[in-house]
């Protein structure tokens, strides 16, 4: 019985400890880039975009426009929205020191009302997580289907009678 402990303690204790290690690889990585006085860097022109005020069903797209100002290639791994109504679409090849690429994004303005969102943007820049920031109010469209068309009668004609 006491091997039977003494074996479930340390293949837990093995198991905690490689799920700690795994825990801080991340800080590794960024650590590493921002060591590098070489890493990429994203500099974008605007991180928010103000829709302002547009109407319901309207294109929600819009884009980010950035460019490497560091020395090594730029190579964005990731790119995800806050929610599935924020869709971003980014290069998926490398990005040359000096070049410029832009990270498009679409909002689905079906829903009515103010809206903040974000795109995360995971790289192997510097700064290897960056934060971009959609904002507006969609405004309902006057639904026209429930109103009737007005009866324009031309002539002054019988109604309708049923033939047998």
């Amino acid at each position: 019985m006491k091997k039977i402990l003494l074996t479930s303690l340390l293949i837990f204790g093995f198991g905690f400890i490689s799920m700690a290690q795994d825990a801080h690889a991340p800080a590794a990585k960024d650590t590493a880039a921002k060591e590098n006085p070489n890493a990429a860097e994203m500099t974008f022109t605007q991180e928010l975009h103000d829709y302002g005020t547009i109407k319901q069903g309207a294109d929600g797209s819009c884009e980010f426009k950035f460019k490497n100002t560091g020395k090594d290639p730029l190579i964005i791994s990731n790119a995800r929205g806050s929610c599935g109504c924020t869709v971003p679409t980014w290069p998926k090849e490398p990005i040359l020191k000096g070049q410029t690429a832009t990270i498009q994004v679409h909002y689905d303005t079906k829903r009515v009302g103010a809206f903040t969102k974000t795109v995360t943007i995971e790289s192997n820049a510097k700064t290897a997580t960056k934060v971009l920031t959609i904002k507006g109010v969609v405004e309902a469209v006057e639904d026209l289907s429930d109103q009737t068309m007005p009866f324009n009668k031309t002539s002054e004609s019988a109604p309708f009678e049923k033939t047998k």
